[in-house]
């Protein structure tokens, strides 16, 4: 009963410090992040820490790259629909050479 009340009290405290618990209950999830902790050697949490960072940089990237290309791709079709017309076979082994 004691212990349960001092865990409790701890854990009240580490949320107002804005500290949270997380529990990787996939045995997976785990042992990649234990693997990861002691490569880099530091803490299970500061391996996976660094590691969600890092993804959430990849994924904001990831969207940028998305959103940027979805522009060019949006000119480029603005372009190709000002009245052109469809080349011929011909014309296009001249372009190329053949």
């Amino acid at each position: 009963m004691v212990l349960s009340a001092l865990r409790d009290v701890q854990r009240a405290k580490a949320w107002q410090r804005g500290v949270t618990s997380m529990q990787i209950r996939s045995e997976r999830a785990l042992k990649l992040a234990q693997e990861l902790a002691a490569q880099r050697k530091v803490s299970v949490s500061e391996a996976v820490e660094h590691a969600l960072e890092e993804e959430l940089k990849r994924e904001a990237a990831s969207r940028a790259l998305t959103q940027r290309l979805r522009s060019i791709a949006a000119e480029l079709a603005t372009i190709g629909q000002s009245g052109g017309r469809a080349m011929t076979k011909d014309e296009v082994d001249e372009m190329w050479g053949h």
